[in-house]
């Protein structure tokens, strides 16, 4: 069958296996000793989940055991968030870090030490991660955490499932007191001051902005910074919501649908600039608050199903990078400046700030700024993509694997220097035999 990442750019054929239970698993890797990885429900955006062989897990979906008291979690691999949010937040439970989508499986997000609006005060959703349990190239699993196969675990948390496959994780789950979130949102004329606010609101719970990329000149990054609190029921009451916790306030699955592939020249410069301007200017004041559900507020875009296909039939690139926060203002201003003039725009231009790093292996996030765009593909992408990754690598930054679809290899090994501790590990437990895919074999792993 042919297979792609979430953003149907590359497209490749694969063999694919669901996996049900943990024995067959094990059984799958000894009978396709090949290039093969594991898959879950396909939103890593690249082609880090696309090898000859795919393991799909999303149908391994059990929980396994539950402490009421302290909200560790312990489940299998192909549970989605949507699953733990859809079970859990009724009975006062969230999600301790969440990427901007809930249809992803706890295997996905260990594998992509995934991230959150919450970074700068959580740190990843790895780092929320006790132990897990870990099917080897031999067949053999085995139970890895900080504490037993240190070394393996930090290699697997955003390891890319270039390790072994994920089976379980136990994780702790962080109580809530609705299932709506207080936000804020400030609207803010340029760059300098959207920094500026993030470092001004540092100790807001959740902060994302989305920004106009094709703003120019004294208008250059302006914004609209979102900030969140989970809201307590006292103040949800007060706006005449309903009861904190129903089973109705849980996220329902959208009845928006993306049914085709949109045209390609219905997003070009004009349509995205148009819908910027549309979007800034729909806030009117300066600073406003309202009560929101945590659907909207975490995941915008899961209410409109297919949205990938508004890109088109040839896809799209997601790009996503981090820079130190000394090189913040100068560097996105290039880069921000640099899309402008390419006339290149993204409707989804996604900034958030970054706590300090992790020591796993290949964890994407640094302390610094990080911005997601999405770009249309076509025959000059990947050129003008090239040229932003230079100006990245002069403010000594790096792209997100999990959104990656085209980085170098020189790129890569330049700007993740634990690489080749990363690859001890492999060797160490002969992952490199059988855990390959066409991401790691572009990037020289």
């Amino acid at each position: 069958m042919k297979l792609s990442g979430w953003g149907r750019y590359p497209i490749t054929k694969t063999q694919t296996t669901y996996a049900t239970q943990p024995g067959l698993v094990a059984s799958s890797i000894e009978a396709e000793k090949t290039t093969q990885i594991a898959r879950g429900l396909g939103r890593s955006y690249g082609d880090s989940s696309l090898a000859e062989h795919s393991i799909n897990l999303s149908k391994m979906d059990d929980f396994i055991s539950f402490n009421e008291i302290n909200g560790q979690l312990t489940c299998a691999a192909g549970v989605s968030f949507a699953e733990i949010l859809r079970v859990f937040v009724p009975k006062g439970w969230f999600l301790p870090v969440t990427p901007g989508t809930q249809f992803i499986t706890v295997g996905g997000a260990i594998a992509s030490d995934v991230h959150g609006k919450n970074h700068h005060i959580e740190g990843t959703f790895c780092e929320q991660v006790s132990s897990l349990k870990l099917c080897l190239a031999s067949g053999e699993e085995v139970e890895c955490s900080k504490v037993h196969h240190p070394h393996l675990f930090r290699a697997t948390c955003g390891g890319m499932g270039l390790t072994g496959i994920i089976l379980q994780a136990t994780f702790t789950l962080k109580p809530i007191e609705s299932a709506y979130i207080k936000e804020t949102t400030i609207k803010t004329t340029n760059l300098a001051e959207t920094l500026a606010k993030f470092e001004e609101h540092a100790s807001a719970t959740y902060s994302v902005a989305w920004i106009d990329c094709l703003a120019t000149g004294k208008q250059l990054g302006r914004s609209l910074l979102m900030l969140g609190e989970h809201a307590s029921p006292q103040k949800t009451e007060q706006t005449q919501q309903k009861p904190p916790f129903q089973d109705s306030q849980t996220a329902k699955t959208s009845k928006f649908n993306m049914p085709f592939d949109l045209p390609s020249f219905t997003l070009n410069s004009f349509t995205v600039k148009a819908f910027n301007a549309l979007y800034y200017g729909k806030v009117r004041q300066t600073q406003s608050e309202r009560l929101v559900h945590y659907a909207p507020f975490f995941y915008p875009l899961d209410s409109i199903q297919n949205w990938n296909r508004m890109y088109g039939k040839n896809g799209f690139v997601q790009y996503q990078f981090v820079i130190p926060k000394s090189a913040g203002l100068k560097g996105l201003t290039e880069i921000l400046t640099e899309i402008a003039n390419s006339k290149r725009g993204s409707f989804l231009a996604v900034l958030k700030v970054f706590g300090k790093a992790n020591d796993n292996y290949l964890s994407f996030p640094e302390e610094g700024y990080t911005l997601a765009l999405d770009f249309k593909m076509d025959n000059t992408l990947l050129a003008f993509l090239d040229k932003l990754d230079e100006i990245v690598l002069h403010y000594h930054g790096k792209l997100y694997l999990t959104k990656d679809a085209r980085m170098s290899e020189q790129m890569f090994k330049q700007s993740y220097p634990q690489w080749q501790e990363f690859q001890k590990i492999r060797y160490q437990y002969d992952a490199q035999t059988c855990f390959n895919s066409l991401q790691s074999k572009r990037l020289g792993l």
